[in-house]
């Protein structure tokens, strides 16, 4: 006979740990041998070999610099050759056989002082053009990056550049954020990272090179200064730091965004690194703002089987005796910068995903803009421009099959009916909207189900509009309306599910805190938001959806606030990183990914950022 569990139960996996996405975000940090000095400051030299091999170049022991020179087996520590000229905060790269080091500070002066190691001596040869210390470097053994760094009590944060090609210095392209205290990634002088730093506050930009040019890509998750890293630019680590307190938190490149894994066991800053991603290895440091110089050794391994991580997963951890499941917890996202759009404005709209989207048109100073441009995930480029120019429009669609509707024009009478149509080349004009309509944000859904809601249809405060009207990919048809008219609100969902929060409403105009859900046949009053705004961008449904950026009326608090719906009520979450309205973000890619481009505060500007929440492991709570 069947028993109830086989008819109605379910099988739950049983894991004595949590699934990863990867084995390096599944890797463990483990006790190396200890050096026979204790020393800190080797925050520049974090390329000098692997986790089995390794040098720990200079440095500051606890009082002056010293010349002393470790070598790592991977187990034990043993001094070999030291440098000619004491140091510490040098720039350096290379391998245990061959290696550099440059520049550096020996009190009261910065050198410019390089030498070279043959894996027995060094030997003094062409100096740095800039003395400078506390900067951030990668590179091989013969090629190398030199980046900003502390060059005078003047000149503490820079964006000086030098490139070593074995024999001589070369002053290259500068970085865009100046920086010192900063952790670099990359083995040779054409390829590499330089991430986080002091500004002087600590900071989570990073830069990616070339070899000819810098570019500004996602930033770490958490800001700090004084950080090590190994790897390349394609895929590394960096360990450690100060927040301005110190720290063990440990974050994984991709090559396209960072991941927090792992923490050091021993929180420090100041130190060494070197190795890969997946093999990396953290020593030296300073515990205590340079009173405390440790010579632990701590060494990263990427963990060679684990379980995958499914989102929705429901499974046993025997270890620590949960029921868990794997999900996305809106709260726990955070704002990253991206790349920046060409153009620079405001009042623009957006179609698309946070990787494939597109943000048409807007507005500037100058004049409205008929510019639009299309996402790849790192970089805007330009693409073929709007019709009709226009502002405060409603976008909806994907990045190769999008439509542009209503808006403002410069000319007379405005606003405008006006709907064109993109199929991934070119915009043709279409069937217009039913009524002309500007003072919208975004729309929702897709080209053959699309919406625009509200908006202005006539001059005044009373020209505010309650339409809620769909698109078939030809027609527009009126649907249930909304209970109160507003303009430059936050849309967010698809016909069957979506969400209107905040705007401007009423008679004289105020910013409200009322917002709307639809629920496929009519709209809704649910829980106000937190913060009463206009010109925010949303992105989600009507059960989950976030709404952000935005500014009050009548005054002219620009925000960066970010607010979380549940489906019951609004929480108000990580902030942007720089306040602004009226910029494009992509309305139906759910409350777990999105963008902001653009946007004004109160100039325009050419910015990106990306939300992202994270997949996590959450304990299942049964009572």
């Amino acid at each position: 006979m069947a028993n109830y569990k086989d008819i109605k139960g379910f099988h739950v996996q049983s894991l004595s740990s949590d699934p990863a996405a990867s084995g390096i975000s599944a890797g463990s940090f483990a006790s190396g041998g200890t050096m026979n000095t204790g020393k800190s400051f080797l925050d520049a030299t974090n390329t000098m070999g692997t986790q089995t091999a390794t040098l720990a170049v200079g440095g500051y022991p606890g009082s002056g610099v010293t010349a002393s020179n470790e070598q790592y087996d991977g187990s034990s520590w043993t001094e070999v050759g030291d440098l000619n000229t004491a140091r510490s905060n040098g720039y350096g790269s290379g391998s245990t056989t061959a290696a550099f080091t440059a520049s550096g500070f020996n009190p009261p002066n910065n050198l410019t002082v390089t030498e070279t190691w043959n894996g027995t001596s060094w030997t003094e040869v062409n100096d740095v053009n800039t003395a400078a210390r506390h900067g951030g470097n990668f590179g091989g053994n013969t090629t190398g990056i030199k980046a900003s760094g502390f060059i005078s009590p003047g000149d503490r944060n820079n964006t000086s550049i030098e490139s070593w090609d074995g024999t001589n210095w070369t002053e290259v392209a500068e970085m865009n954020t100046a920086r010192q205290t900063s952790a670099g990634l990359g083995v040779s002088n054409t390829s590499g990272l330089i991430a986080t730093g002091g500004q002087p506050s600590t900071s989570t930009k990073t830069e990616t090179w070339n070899g000819s040019a810098w570019t500004e890509v996602a930033d770490v998750n958490t800001a700090r200064d004084r950080a090590a890293g190994g790897g390349t630019v394609t895929e590394g680590i960096i360990m450690g730091g100060e927040t301005p307190s110190v720290t063990g938190k440990t974050e994984h490149w991709d090559g396209t965004s960072w991941t927090e894994i792992a923490d050091l066991s021993f929180a420090r800053s100041a130190g060494g690194a070197g190795g890969t991603a997946s093999s990396g290895i953290y020593f030296a440091g300073t515990a205590n703002g340079g009173t405390n110089n440790p010579g632990a050794t701590e060494e990263f391994t990427a963990a060679s089987t684990f379980s995958k991580i499914n989102l929705g997963q429901v499974y046993f951890n025997s270890t620590s005796n949960a029921f868990k499941v794997t999900q996305q917890k809106t709260p726990a996202g955070t704002w990253s910068a991206g790349g920046s759009l060409n153009t620079p404005r405001g009042y623009n709209t957006g179609a698309g995903t946070q990787t494939t989207a597109l943000s048409i048109s807007g507005y500037d100073p100058g004049g409205t803009k008929a510019n639009v441009e299309s996402y790849n995930g790192s970089s805007w480029t330009e693409i073929a421009d709007v019709n009709v120019g226009r502002s405060e429009a409603a976008g909806f669609g994907t990045q190769t099959a999008a439509n542009f509707a209503g808006g403002n024009t410069p000319s007379a009478p405005g606003r405008v009916a006006s709907n064109e149509k993109w199929n991934g080349t070119s915009w043709t004009e279409v069937n217009d909207i039913p009524a002309a309509t500007d003072n919208l944000m975004q729309g929702a859904g897709t080209q053959t189900a699309g919406m625009v809601v509200g908006g202005q249809t006539s001059p005044g405060a009373g020209g505010k509009s309650t339409q809620n009207i769909f698109y078939d990919g030809t027609n527009w048809t009126a649907q249930a309306t909304l209970n109160s008219p507003r303009t430059l609100a936050a849309v967010s969902g698809n016909q069957t599910s979506a969400l209107i929060a905040s705007g401007l409403t009423g008679n004289p105009t105020t910013a409200t805190v009322n917002v709307e859900e639809w629920d496929g046949s009519a709209w809704a009053e649910v829980a106000n938001v937190n913060q009463a705004r206009y010109r925010l961008v949303g992105s989600g449904n009507g059960s989950s959806s976030i709404a952000f950026a935005g500014s009050n009326y009548p005054s002219t608090t620009v925000y960066a606030l970010t607010e979380a719906w549940n489906g019951t009520a609004w929480t108000e979450i990580a902030d942007l990183s720089t306040g602004r309205e009226g910029g494009s973000g992509t309305a139906n890619t759910g409350a777990t990914s999105t963008l902001m481009a653009g946007g004004s505060n109160p100039g325009v500007t050419a910015a990106t950022e990306e939300w992202t929440v994270p997949t996590a492991n959450s304990t299942i709570t049964v009572s």
